[in-house]
């Protein structure tokens, strides 16, 4: 499989601060991967960087051999990236099918009204909130606002979906939905770039992980290799825990 996403000497610096030191990694075609790493490692600020939420300072990121870097956010979503964030974003003055159908009709050539209705419906199905459009979006429980920004970022039609801890505060039943729902997407063709702190679904859906810690890349490879690296280990639990 060819790469997808080729992220080159990518940089963020803040003032004197450097948020994102140098990163460069690829993606596959087709590829689920980790982006791990202690809090404050620069995993956020480096998807911020890749869906234009935030310029970078220096680097380049391309997507298809096509320049991300320096576009604006409608012009990376219209190339093929959607994101979620850490804090679920709804508009809750609408309705879940309003807020999923905003999304829809966004994309750079959006469908007729009614074609566009019936694609949320698919995409509600999807995600397991079939016959939910009436329901006032800022009423939804957790997973279900999860779901339902899920299916928003869906419906651009992505080629790289990027969650940002999509999964964090899900218990274990809403955990294991919530794995089934990734691995889907990711057996539909999508590629997906995941920041998670629950080892447990990295290991479930990640084959392979990037870890970084204080804006630098310090692992790249098989996700049970590179947990078990000394240097990842010391970075999540400090030099006193780290393996032999």
């Amino acid at each position: 499989m060819q790469d997808l996403l080729d992220v080159r000497n990518l940089t963020k610096r803040f003032g004197g601060l450097t948020a994102v030191n140098d990163l460069s990694f690829t993606l596959r075609q087709g590829e689920v991967a980790a982006l791990l790493g202690p809090n404050g490692s620069g995993k956020t600020t480096a998807l911020n960087m890749i869906s234009g939420f935030q310029p970078a300072s220096s680097g380049t990121v391309l997507l298809d051999g096509e320049r991300l870097t320096g576009r604006p956010p409608h012009w990376i979503s219209h190339a093929g990236v959607a994101r979620t964030f850490q804090l679920v974003r709804v508009l809750s003055s609408l309705n879940v099918e309003e807020n999923i159908l905003a999304a829809v009709m966004f994309r750079k050539n959006p469908p007729a009204k009614e074609t566009a209705q019936e694609e949320v419906q698919r995409l509600l199905e999807d995600v397991g909130l079939a016959g939910r459009s009436n329901e006032n979006a800022a009423s939804l429980t957790y997973i279900d606002q999860k779901r339902m920004e899920l299916a928003r970022a869906l419906a651009s039609k992505p080629k790289l979906l990027l969650l940002d801890e999509w999964l964090a505060g899900l218990n274990p039943s809403e955990l294991s939905i919530g794995i089934g729902l990734i691995s889907n997407l990711n057996e539909k063709g999508i590629t997906i770039l995941l920041v998670e702190h629950v080892m447990d679904a990295i290991r479930a859906l990640c084959p392979r992980a990037v870890v970084m810690n204080a804006g630098r890349k310090i692992a790249d490879g098989a996700t049970a290799e590179v947990l078990r690296d000394p240097e990842v280990v010391r970075a999540y639990l400090g030099g006193a825990h780290a393996v032999a």
